[in-house]
């Protein structure tokens, strides 16, 4: 069965994540995270890590079991420091006219 991924799906996890925000460190990882960010930090570079090893290994499965931790652990920062997927949409939208090499010299230039 194939699923399609959209922002309704990210929005979906992005609800249930925030409001395991809330609750007792002792019940949510979401909550244990957030209240530690040096840990919250830490796992994005392991995921990113592991999801490179998996990439440059050519394993797929493995790519989409990290690229899930990824996803999960980027949703959490979100979180943490206030940002709606649609601030993320929006900032996405604005470079989808842009290629990616000429988004990154106008970055240099700011």
């Amino acid at each position: 069965m194939k699923i399609k991924i959209n922002e309704q799906i990210i929005s979906e996890l992005f609800s249930i994540l925030t409001k395991r925000k809330n609750i007792s460190v002792d019940k949510s990882y979401t909550s244990y995270l957030i209240k530690n960010p040096e840990l919250l930090a830490k796992k994005i570079g392991e995921e990113s890590t592991e999801l490179i090893i998996d990439f440059i290994k050519n394993n797929k499965d493995g790519v989409i079991k990290e690229s899930s931790d990824l996803l999960y652990h980027l949703l959490v920062i979100w979180i943490s420091i206030g940002i709606e997927p649609e601030e993320i949409w929006s900032e996405l939208s604005s470079r989808k006219l842009v290629s990616g090499l000429q988004e990154k010299i106008n970055r240099g230039k700011k």
